[in-house]
């Protein structure tokens, strides 16, 4: 391997990874104020979660080349492909590789299914509700507060799976995966790294985000 090839590549532009911590970090407080039962923050949590996903999704069309679905949305071909080279030594790929992009979309599909069903969802008492409950019946926005808890228990498995990914890549094949998460970079990357970021389409997509979140409160 070369000196250049040696040097730090980035591998995940700043929005990116402030999407990754930021769900963490909100995923956690929506759990903590639906269990304490702090609705006007678990309400904010839940936009400020939605703007994100929004802003992630249309990311996976405009953004950096790692952030694209086109670079790591594959068939099944090429996933059991890639099945077959898990073991050491291993070499992770700039961005996400064929069968972490199952997470990913895994994931994404959970999340928006949360904070759908967060926004018709309604109590028992027909006090606390989602910011659109009112479009639609008493009994359907029951039946999404219903939806909104059961597919919590989903979302919080695949996390969960998540994390054990993480740590087998970690443990089993010695690849670091959250390091480059934090820092964006990763020491002796086999490519250029993923070009300039795009301000002005991250800007549209601040936009978009900004305007769905919006609509929800007219």
């Amino acid at each position: 391997m070369t000196e250049a090839s040696q040097k730090d590549a980035i591998v995940w532009d700043w929005s990116v990874r402030v999407f990754h911590w930021s769900t963490v970090a909100l995923v956690a407080l929506l759990w903590w104020s639906g269990e304490n039962d702090v609705m006007n923050w678990h309400r904010r949590f839940g936009l400020a979660l939605m703007a994100l996903l929004i802003f992630r999704i249309y990311w996976g069309f405009a953004g950096t080349r790692t952030a694209r679905f086109s670079d790591f949305v594959k068939g099944p071909g090429a996933i059991l492909a890639y099945m077959r080279k898990l073991k050491r030594p291993y070499t992770p790929r700039i961005g996400h590789n064929a069968l972490g992009a199952l997470s990913v979309l895994a994931l994404l599909a959970a999340l928006a299914a949360q904070i759908g069903f967060g926004l018709f969802a309604i109590d028992v008492d027909g006090i606390e509700s989602g910011p659109l409950a009112h479009l639609v019946s008493f009994d359907m926005a029951r039946t999404a507060s219903d939806l909104h808890d059961a597919n919590f228990n989903l979302l919080v498995g695949l996390i969960g799976l998540h994390v054990a990914a993480v740590l087998f890549y970690h443990i089993a094949l010695r690849a670091n995966l959250i390091g480059p998460m934090v820092t964006g970079k990763r020491k002796g990357a086999t490519a250029s790294g993923i070009g300039p970021f795009p301000i002005g389409r991250a800007v549209i997509g601040v936009i978009i985000a900004g305007a769905a979140v919006a609509l929800t409160q007219l």
